[in-house]
């Protein structure tokens, strides 16, 4: 289940579709991580020549679908919270801490954005043995998953403050 935006807005529709593009992008991730092991297995014990590059194609599939996965988790609110302390709280102070969650959680994507672009930076020279890419090509999807975990949770902020605010605790669709 998506935890979308309280009102369908251009700016929600545009983030929607940013996340489904990183669902789908790691997807294909999964995809090429799943072949290019079946192409291991195979090369190992049917050619008897195994494949050495496959473990730094796996190596960049992960992280892409990690980082990917992780800001879209931020996007749909399926990151771990409690939420007994929220529901604890007056409706002004459940305002509050959401907005202080988003503004945290902006902070951090906007930092790990920054600092990922700095090992880009500093990569980027190198070359990824077996593949001849460069080895910052690693840490892209760290600068793409902190600019993005920044735009998602900044964009919750004003919805927040108008008190349109969600839940902190995905709730369930009743059908």
């Amino acid at each position: 289940m998506i935890n979308k935006l309280p009102d369908s807005t251009p700016l929600s529709r545009v983030l929607d579709a940013v996340a489904w593009l990183c669902l789908a992008v790691s997807g294909v991730c999964m995809v090429v991580l799943v072949s290019s092991f079946g192409w291991l297995v195979y090369g190992r014990y049917v050619l008897n020549d195994t494949p050495t590059w496959v473990e730094q194609v796996a190596l960049l599939m992960v992280v892409t679908i990690t980082f990917l996965g992780a800001a879209v988790g931020v996007y749909q609110r399926t990151h771990l919270n409690v939420d007994l302390f929220s529901a604890l709280l007056p409706p002004r102070g459940k305002i509050m801490l959401s907005v202080s969650i988003d503004l945290l959680m902006g902070l951090f994507g906007g930092l790990m954005a920054w600092q990922a672009y700095g090992l880009v930076m500093f990569a980027w020279n190198k070359s990824i043995p077996l593949l001849g890419v460069p080895d910052g090509l690693r840490y892209i999807p760290m600068v793409i998953s902190g600019a993005l975990i920044l735009v998602f949770s900044l964009s919750r902020i004003p919805a927040a403050l108008r008190g349109q605010h969600q839940s902190l605790a995905v709730t369930e669709e009743t059908s």
